[in-house]
């Protein structure tokens, strides 16, 4: 995946793979091996890599062991990872352990309301992963047209669909006239669950 989002950011920017290999000193070959998924850059490289590009770093580090399944491929999924946002949190309640189990969690956030009710309650913390693809009926923290929102990601035959557990709140069906991002992934709770 990581490969992905450097040739997506790389060709959004109009930087050509010799233009880069210029400005990192990393031969093109390797970067040809790095966007194909055959090796991963070291974290120096991805810094070098980074910059060169001029973006953060730290959202593509998320992105480092992960990798696109097919249909997550088929459903653009790469085009709706972020490379150059972070969260921004106006305030933190405190620290929280995170679970052993729970390893890969970058964030624990508090629910603020009964969407994903049963499943999520307010005022539960739920751990997110970062910038990690969704699969089909997955839950995800999701930016969309603007707004952040937890909601299942439902992949059906003709479209994209964002879903409260809670039947009060209506699906949202995703146009191409939307933006959406995914944020991370719901990877389990300070309740004990575990998705």
């Amino acid at each position: 995946m990581i490969g992905d989002m450097i040739e997506r950011v790389r060709n959004e920017k109009n930087v050509a793979k010799s233009e880069l290999a210029r400005r990192t000193n990393i031969n093109i070959g390797h970067i040809t091996h790095i966007e194909k998924g055959e090796r991963n850059p070291s974290h120096r490289a991805l810094k070098t890599i980074c910059r060169a590009l001029e973006i953060p770093y730290q959202p593509l580090m998320y992105t480092y062991d992960k990798v696109f399944s097919d249909e997550q491929k088929n459903n653009n999924m790469p085009e709706h990872i972020s490379y150059d946002k972070i969260v921004a949190v106006s305030s933190a309640d405190s620290f929280i352990t995170c679970p052993v189990d729970l390893p890969s969690a970058s964030i624990a956030l508090k629910v603020e309301d009964n969407s994903m009710a049963p499943r999520l309650e307010k005022g539960v913390y739920a751990f997110i992963e970062f910038n990690t693809p969704l699969d089909n009926k997955d839950i995800g923290l999701i930016e969309f047209n603007g707004k952040i929102m937890i909601r299942r990601y439902v992949i059906r035959k003709d479209d994209l669909v964002l879903r409260a557990d809670n039947k009060e709140f209506p699906d949202i069906i995703i146009s191409e006239k939307d933006t959406y991002n995914i944020i991370g992934k719901v990877i389990g709770t300070n309740t004990g669950l575990i998705f």
